[in-house]
């Protein structure tokens, strides 16, 4: 006799029969209760039964091509965990549609959707491709502070916390102290985990709390180094995914692309004339803006067949101190961001690790060196070349599946509007 467990998606009376579709955590199996030969205690169960009431049934389990999950179970018990209230907030089979801020509002309700829950196993197996790449290459998994004394980068985008007497603040991205690992001699290292920008932002793209997966190495050459192990780590990554979630992307109708290990590699200032190629205009000396970004993802689709490249050679202009500048051309950084179906998943590139630039950057960003000095002392006293990358999860997920907003791909989304649940 075997147990399955679940919430009731669906009850059909057809007189003599009656059928529950049960949404279990492995999928939909169907119930199926003959009247005249169930058992008093089943029919008292099957009397109080309401629509996403959790169940655990008891029975054997046969193969039937023509019901949900191939599976067909006949109950010798059914043990009733839970009723639910009546009328459902939303409907989580999805046949009544909801808005995403209603189904946000009921998000446990939203996530008994199987659609919606597989977006977080692909999202797991994504993780675990990308955990899995870094370690079978001898990196380290470290854990960085999310407090800080000090804002890293502008002010204006962080959340002030009560720390104590003193205000601190949420990381906008501790890649800092990835570098400051680097110094200590952790020569390889990656790592998981929140940060928080405090922008009031609305669009599909952006969320006030994000999840990264980021990486730091010492001793490299130069940026490319950094888009080597970047491209490398993403393709074993989404292989893992292709292989672990057949099913699931099937039902989203992807039909998974891994990026080439020779990637396409777009550098300033010839973006500027690919993006007015494309119809656009960008200033030299700036970045170009989410129109831009559009125009070179479409360029590099029509050109290369992919949607996949990096962009190198920012304007330094745009981009945070830490930066290393080309020194024969130091309006450019060799700074590297990766775009995926047109939109930027990641930054990185190689950090500046002499001391007296570092210095001479932060007086030319305007930026208090006081308040960075715990930072930058550090640089005094030997240090690599290095480099790194920061991918955001939330995105890389949501292009990946063409999900519309990012925030289907985050469990429980923080936004400007958005604290609870």
């Amino acid at each position: 006799m075997n147990e399955f467990d679940g919430f009731v998606d669906e009850i059909r009376d057809l007189g003599g029969i009656t059928f529950i579709k049960l949404n279990t955590p492995t999928g939909y199996r169907q119930v199926t209760i003959n009247k005249k030969s169930a058992s008093k205690e089943i029919l008292d169960a099957l009397e109080k039964l309401t629509r996403q009431s959790c169940i655990r049934v008891f029975g054997s389990e046969k193969p039937d091509p023509t019901t949900p999950g191939r599976m067909e179970i006949v109950p010798s018990s059914i043990e009733v965990i839970s009723i639910a209230k009546e009328p459902l907030p939303l409907d989580p089979s999805g046949k009544t549609p909801a808005l995403l801020d209603t189904r946000l509002d009921w998000r446990s309700l939203d996530l008994r959707n199987q659609r919606n829950r597989n977006i977080f196993k692909i999202e797991s197996k994504l993780m675990q491709g990308m955990s899995e790449y870094f370690l079978k290459n001898d990196f380290i998994q470290v854990f960085t502070p999310s407090l800080m004394g000090a804002p890293a980068e502008s002010g204006s985008e962080v959340f002030p916390v009560v720390y104590y007497d003193k205000t601190a603040y949420l990381r906008q991205d501790p890649q800092l102290h990835r570098e400051l690992s680097i110094l200590g001699g952790i020569n390889k290292l990656f790592e998981i985990g929140p940060s928080w920008r405090a922008e009031a932002s609305h669009t599909v793209r952006h969320l006030s709390e994000h999840r990264t997966c980021a990486a730091e190495i010492g001793y490299i050459k130069d940026e490319n180094d950094v888009i080597k192990l970047e491209i490398e780590m993403i393709r074993h990554a989404f292989e893992f995914v292709k292989k672990s979630c057949k099913e699931e992307l099937e039902k989203f109708g992807i039909e998974l692309e891994v990026p080439s290990p020779d990637p396409v590699v777009l550098k300033f200032p010839e973006v500027y004339d690919i993006i007015e190629s494309m119809g656009g205009k960008v200033k030299r000396g700036e970045d170009y803006d989410k129109t831009g970004e559009d125009l070179l993802g479409k360029y590099v689709k029509e050109k290369y067949k992919t949607d996949f490249f990096f962009v190198d050679k920012f304007p330094f202009a745009v981009k945070p101190f830490y930066v290393m500048r080309f020194d024969d051309e130091p309006e450019w950084a060799r700074s590297v961001d990766f775009i995926y179906k047109g939109m930027e998943m990641s930054s990185g590139g190689q950090r500046e690790h002499r001391y007296s630039k570092l210095v001479e950057q932060i007086k030319e960003k305007g930026m208090s060196f006081s308040n960075l000095e715990w930072f930058v002392k550090f640089f005094e006293y030997g240090a690599p070349t290095m480099g790194g990358f920061s991918i955001g999860i939330e995105r890389m997920v949501m292009k990946m599946l063409n999900l519309e907003n990012v925030r289907e791909a985050a469990l429980f989304p923080r936004d400007p509007e958005r604290l609870l649940p």
